[in-house]
């Protein structure tokens, strides 16, 4: 066969993509060229896949794919639907190359390969990666700009208070500016109050790491 050549993500004029940025710098900046890279990646590893073990298969999609969708995808909380689709659309690719879904086999649902590889479908793998910053940030892991975004919710003085009064966060107001809400400030603490009390209140990274995309997928 011919040569393979395998793509990474290079950028040479990062841009700030923080609360303000519109979504088309982001589309423009990243969601394309990341587009790109993996199916690109894909059609060498589809070259290849006949000579690869299950478990290489998995590690090589890891390695050529699924990092670039996870790369600062924190960012892509204020996606439309139509750019969330396009990202699942990748990671769906993939797990049809690892278990060989063509053919007949192309319209199984996808689901249930996910959970057998426990992949978390790519709008959850945001959340996930959302609520295990605000973890940092309430844990003094993340940076001082990070931590500065974050601020508990006082308590209300009350007779008697139940355990969910506790480790929730202040969430902003909403803007009138356009895609607003996506800003890590009003996301971050809205996803982590979603979380139950069992979970907010771990302090070992690892234990919230498990617990917390449990959590996410019910």
């Amino acid at each position: 066969g011919g040569e393979l050549t395998w793509s990474c993500v290079s950028v040479h004029n990062p841009v700030n993509l923080g609360p303000g940025a519109e979504e088309i710098h982001l589309i423009a900046l990243v969601l394309s060229p990341i587009k790109e890279i993996c199916y690109l990646n894909q059609r060498n590893l589809s070259r290849i896949g006949s000579k690869l073990s299950h478990e290489l298969k998995i590690q090589m999609v890891h390695s050529n794919i699924i990092c670039f969708i996870d790369y600062c995808n924190s960012v892509y909380s204020g996606l439309t639907e139509k750019n969330f689709r396009k990202l699942q659309k990748i990671q769906n690719n993939a797990v049809r190359f690892i278990y060989g879904l063509y053919g007949k086999k192309l319209k199984e649902s996808i689901t249930p390969y996910l959970k057998k590889l426990h992949f978390l479908p790519v709008r959850f793998r945001i959340k996930f990666k959302l609520a295990l910053l605000v973890f940092k940030c309430i844990n003094n892991l993340a940076p001082d700009y990070l931590k500065s975004l974050i601020n508990l919710r006082e308590i209300r003085r009350r007779i008697s208070r139940l355990d969910d009064d506790f480790f929730l966060l202040k969430i902003p107001p909403k803007s009138n500016f356009s895609r607003s809400e996506a800003a890590f400030s009003y996301c971050g603490p809205k996803i982590w109050n979603e979380l139950p009390f069992s979970i907010r209140s771990l302090s070992s990274i690892g234990t919230f790491k498990t617990a917390s995309r449990r959590s996410i997928l019910t």
